[in-house]
């Protein structure tokens, strides 16, 4: 059977708290982070991916290492293929979402707003006529609130009458999120991949110094569609290849009522082991690495608990 990290117990590591995907251990000016393989849609968790909190984890080390001339990064080291140790900050109140394609399905979609009509987004303007899933001119900065029920989309100068963040914090972070955007791009069509849309979460140092913060360029947090195909479906009216998690969730809204059954059927075993791949697959085509193989008679806490052990609240 396969090794799945479905949870962590570590409290010589500090204050646990627990988030969809990753354990968060709280230290004093830092933070332990564990990304785990649990799996989340409909507010709650649906499954245990092998591997994907591996993949997650070092994905965004990648990213952090390609990208640390741009804006300084939150890790501080990593010591163990699901773990970071990582500096704390003060999140900012918003999501920073950066988009190169004319596509989306949920409420805060670029297309969802353009179907609807809307042709002004505040700091930008689209031209009527435009299909779905077109590359857009130029990448766009979109971000939204953070919100308990649903983000909201908003504009800039709505952002700046919040009142939270200063115009002249604003305009940095939107130059750092089109670089971060830009330098993102460039590399995954390197690998034969697009990155079509993106969020990043960004935060504020002890020093008040903008940090790249959580994960970055992730397939959980990032669209990512396959390139050398893009352009002959596009034309065709088709939708392009792309690295899909939609099929699991579907798969349990055609099974059960997932927001209100309190208790979910077991994700079909061959669909894990699907996604699972999906998940492998996305992280060798943008790294060249595979995921690490456990020694006999090892597991994932097991290891975890040996290269963590350094940084237990003891010897912090």
């Amino acid at each position: 059977m396969t090794a799945v990290l479905k949870s962590t117990s570590f409290p010589e590591l500090g204050e646990r708290r627990e988030g969809k995907v990753r354990d968060i251990y709280v230290q004093e000016g830092r933070l332990v982070l564990i990304a785990t393989d649990r799996h989340s849609s409909f507010d709650r968790i649906i499954a245990h991916i092998p591997g994907k909190g591996e993949v997650l984890n070092r994905i965004s080390l990648f990213w952090f290492e390609q990208t640390r001339d741009i804006v300084q990064n939150h890790v501080l080291e990593a010591p163990d293929p699901n773990a970071i140790i990582a500096r704390r900050c003060m999140p900012l109140p918003i999501e920073v979402v950066m988009r190169g394609y004319l596509t989306g399905v949920t409420g805060t979609s670029i297309w969802t707003h353009y179907q609807k009509g809307r042709r002004d987004f505040g700091n930008f303007t689209l031209p009527d006529g435009m299909k779905k899933n077109q590359k857009l001119d130029k990448p766009v900065f979109t971000p939204s609130t953070k919100e308990n029920e649903h983000d909201r989309t908003v504009t800039p100068d709505e952002i700046i009458a919040m009142g939270q963040i200063s115009r002249k914090q604003l305009q940095e972070i939107e130059e750092v999120a089109h670089r971060l955007f830009a330098r993102g791009q460039e590399l995954a069509r390197q690998k034969g991949l697009i990155l079509v849309d993106t969020k990043y979460e960004l935060g504020l140092d002890e020093a008040g110094k903008l940090t790249l913060i959580d994960e970055v360029h992730t397939p959980d947090s990032s669209r990512y569609w396959f390139a050398n195909s893009y352009d002959e479906r596009f034309a065709a009216g088709k939708e392009p290849e792309y690295f899909d998690k939609e099929f699991l969730r579907l798969w349990f809204m055609s099974n059960c009522d997932p927001y209100n059954d309190p208790v979910l059927p077991e994700a079909p075993p061959a669909m894990v082991e699907e996604l699972a791949g999906r998940y492998g697959q996305v992280f060798n085509l943008l790294t060249g690495e595979n995921i690490s193989q456990l020694a006999p008679g090892e597991s994932i806490e097991g290891r975890l608990r040996k290269n963590l052990a350094p940084y237990a609240k003891a010897a912090a």
